[in-house]
């Protein structure tokens, strides 16, 4: 069984920093794009930023130059670090894993449970 567990979250006051991480685990498997969205109450999901492996980072236009994403493959694991916070970053941010099971030919996508991130002063 695959697993895809966001931490990192918590709150910070405006102008601070996090750093995101998701680490996939389980069964072999191949890893391809990995993407941090976000849900704010009221909200639709969106998509914050993403990454394949060895492929340009991909961001929503409203984190651009705050946000960076990057990814060890070696342990799976996806950071977001987040810079020059605002409240409007505030939202559950979620993890989201493509990936292909070893013996399969079928591409999969796994989320996490999510984790808070809230901006206030």
């Amino acid at each position: 069984q695959v697993q895809v567990v966001e931490s990192g979250g918590g709150l910070v006051q405006p102008g601070g920093s996090l750093r995101l991480s998701c680490a996939t685990s389980g069964i072999r498997f191949t890893l391809n794009v990995v993407g941090w969205y976000r849900q704010a109450p009221g909200k639709q999901r969106e998509l914050v930023a993403e990454v394949a492996s060895g492929g340009t980072p991909n961001y929503a236009d409203s984190v651009k130059g705050r946000f960076t994403i990057s990814r060890d493959n070696a342990k799976n694991t996806v950071y977001l670090q987040m810079n020059s916070l605002k409240p409007e970053d505030t939202a559950v941010y979620y993890c989201k894993a493509n990936l292909r099971s070893f013996g399969t030919s079928r591409w999969v996508d796994y989320w996490g449970q999510g984790t808070q991130v809230t901006v206030s002063s």
